[in-house]
Formats: structure tokens, sequence, C-alpha cells
């Protein structure tokens, strides 16, 4: 454990110190300032790559999952695509002082109902050091400062990243103070971040769904919920063999650590014959272990029985839980059952049936005819992204810039008073 004089309330209140700095720089100077970090990360790449080593040499020796090493894996091409991510956060437009409502009232004051800066954004997360970045980046652009809790699995990799990222805004006169980090106190600095209330004005948990539940019950700390994802693709009566193979081949293989990777199938029982051998096969040719159902296991004779836990499992691995469903009521049924709110999607070539399965699933994002892996920041078009939300409060779904701005209103009179 690394030792400090400072503690971790210090460098909280330190970060709400240069937050009201931050709050006030112009659109072109949070641009440049992000700019500047993007070179930094570039320049500081070798530096990075070997503390992640250590990291993962770590992280082996300890048993950590395959999934886990994926996500904490950081190589140069890795460290260039997060800088090219930091840059495209700089080139969106500025989400500070948009004009969201504004009225004259009946006795002339006028309102104005305009976007501002949370203040302090705080984060905690596993074995991500994309995150790191990512969203000190977001909380930038939105003119917050960040405090940072990633984890000791990623501890020498994000100290890196944010070494380089404050010697970026310190060389661009900008506090620096403005990102912390509390990996140095370990669990103590994640519970001392989860009390923060009045240093820090909201949280957001990336992670396993014990971490992301543990944030929601034990924060004092106002919670943005990004939620673990059992995501579902179905592929009904209708469904186009070669879209139902590929659409779920990539789901699951692209990147199977990811939250937005399937984890469960769902044939109709009048498409099993003709679409789940073919899917089947690709998946296990891509070295994908089926958890199935009895139906499934008469097809696909290589599959293992699933459990009932397979059905609300979020697997993060070459694994995919696959069931016959007798029609799409009964597909729905399972979904409202089992899913995480997350993504899901269904393969049809049946018009109707694809406006009942977008109008009646009730999750984050629902999809016609696509991967599941499009549910993400960068694929929106929102730059890097801040979580993927499953609440329904604030922000849901894929989260950018805006969805680390607050509002306030502007009320400017001539002298009312009210009777």
């Amino acid at each position: 454990m690394i030792t400090t004089e400072l503690t971790a309330r210090d460098l909280m209140t330190a970060a709400k110190g240069a937050a009201r700095g931050v709050a006030l720089l112009s659109d072109q100077e949070k641009s440049s300032a992000l700019r500047a970090i993007a070179d930094a990360l570039e320049g500081a790449t070798s530096a990075i790559v070997e503390a992640n080593a250590q990291d993962l040499e770590r992280g082996r020796g300890n048993g950590l999952s395959d999934a886990m090493q994926d996500r904490l894996r950081l190589d140069a091409t890795r460290v260039a695509a997060l800088a090219s991510a930091v840059r495209d956060v700089a080139d969106l437009p500025d989400p500070v002082g948009r004009v969201l409502d504004e009225r004259t009232l009946a006795n002339g004051l006028q309102l104005t109902q305009v976007s501002v800066p949370f203040g302090v954004v705080g984060a905690i997360y596993e074995a991500r050091p994309n995150v790191t970045v990512d969203i000190a980046a977001l909380a930038l652009r939105a003119g917050n400062a960040v405090v940072l809790r990633g984890g000791t699995a990623a501890e020498r990799t994000n100290a890196a990243l944010v070494v380089a990222m404050r010697g970026a805004l310190e060389a661009h006169g900008v506090d620096p103070e403005a990102i912390q980090t509390l990996d140095a106190f370990g669990r103590e600095g994640a519970r001392e971040l989860m009390q923060a209330r009045g240093l820090v004005d909201v949280l957001v948990p990336r992670g396993s769904a014990q971490l992301i539940q543990t944030v929601v019950t034990e924060s004092a700390v106002p919670v943005i919920e990004t939620g673990a994802g059992v995501v579902h693709i179905v592929l009904d009566d209708t469904a186009r063999e070669d879209w139902a193979r590929d659409i779920v081949t990539n789901a699951k293989v692209q990147r199977p650590s990811v939250c937005n990777a399937v984890e469960t199938v769902l044939v109709t029982r009048a498409a099993a014959e003709r679409l789940v051998p073919s899917v089947a096969a690709a998946l296990t040719e891509a070295g994908v272990t089926i958890h199935a159902d009895e139906g499934v296991r008469s097809l696909v004779p290589g599959a293992v029985a699933a459990t009932e836990a397979d059905w609300s499992t979020e697997y993060l691995s070459l694994d995919v839980s696959m069931r016959i469903v007798e029609d799409l009521d009964d597909a729905l049924e399972h979904i409202r059952r089992y899913s995480t709110g997350h993504t899901e999607s269904i393969i049809t070539d049946d018009q109707a049936h694809a406006d009942r399965f977008l109008a009646e699933v009730d999750s984050a994002v629902v999809m016609v005819n696509a991967s599941t892996r499009f549910t993400d920041g960068g694929e929106f078009g929102f730059g890097a992204e801040v979580g993927i939300s499953t609440q329904k409060l604030h922000a849901r779904g894929p989260m950018g810039l805006p969805a680390l701005t607050s509002t306030k209103w502007l009320a400017r009179g001539v002298g009312q008073t009210r009777g």
C-alpha cells in the first residue's frame, strides 16, 4: 500500500476547490486542455504500458479472470485509442450553458433554464484503466473536477495515467487538482468517497454487479447507477439465417468481456430446427461454450445442460445460454424475468414483431436486426463514455457529456416583488 501524508478527504477537498475554476473555463480552454491530455498520454505510452504489464503480472498471480485481464490490458494500440477518444471528446459541443427552457412570466420576470457542471464527479470501478481516462476527459469537458477510485488491480496503470493527465493540465495552466485518484487508500478510500456528500456531487460505479450494488446501497453521495448486462437476442420465426448467425456471433465473440456482449439467445420453436444448428456451429467454431435447455441440446449434442442460474448470469466470457421459447410472447416473458435492463435485440423480418419488441421491452437500449455490441457511447457518437445507465432517473443507456451536467434557473427581473 502506498503511504501519503494527505488524506482521502484532503484530496477530495482539493478537487472541490479546483472545480470552481474548471467550471469557468471557456469551451476553447476546455478543448485545448483535453488535446494536451491526449498528447501527454501518447508521450507517456512506454511508462503506461510498463506499469500495465506489472499490474497484469500481479493479476495473473492473484488469479484475476481472463475477462478482467482483458479489461485491464493496455498496449500501445489501446493507449493510442484512449488518446484518440480524448480528442473526440475535445471536439464535441460544449454541454455547459445550453438553454433548455426559457419563458417570461405574466409579471415580466424572465426565466431561463441552462445546463451547468455538477462540480465534482466521483467514479468507482474495477480493472478498467480506460475508465480512468474516459471519465476524466468527460468530466473536464463538462466543466467538472473528478475523483477516481480504480481498484488495486490497475493501481500502477491508473497512477501512470493520472500523472500524465495532471501534468498536461498543469502545463496548460489548469489546476491539476481537478483530477484526483484515491487508489492509494484502498477500500477505505472507496468508503470515504461514498460518504463524501458535500465534497462529491455525483458518483458513477462501473464494474461487477456486486460492486455496483454495494455503491448504490452504501453511498451517501447521489449515484448514477450503471448495470450488469444480462443481454438477450431473440431469433424469431422469420429471422434470416445469415443475420442470426452473424449477429449472434459478433455480439458474443467480438469482445466477450464487456457488458454489451450477448449472454442469452432465445429462439422461437418454429425457427429452432432452421436456426439453432447454424448459430450453434458458428459459436462453437469461435470457442464458445453453449449452456442450453433440453430443446437446444437435442439439436446441438455438444452443448452443456443449462441450470436456472444460467439465465441470470452475466458470463463476460466465451459462454452463452440458449433456450427455445414457444413464441414472441414467451421470449418477452423470459426477458421481463431475467433481464438487467441493459440491451436486448430481436432478429426478425416481421415488422409487427419488430414494433412489438421495441414497444414492450423495457431496457435502456432495444434493437432490431443489429448486434448488441453497438450499445456504446462511442458508437452512439458521444465520444468517450461515462457508462451505460440501467436506471430511469437523470440518464439512461450510454451516457455522454450531458449526463455529467445539471441545470439551474436564471431569473432576470426589473424590480418585481411577489404579492
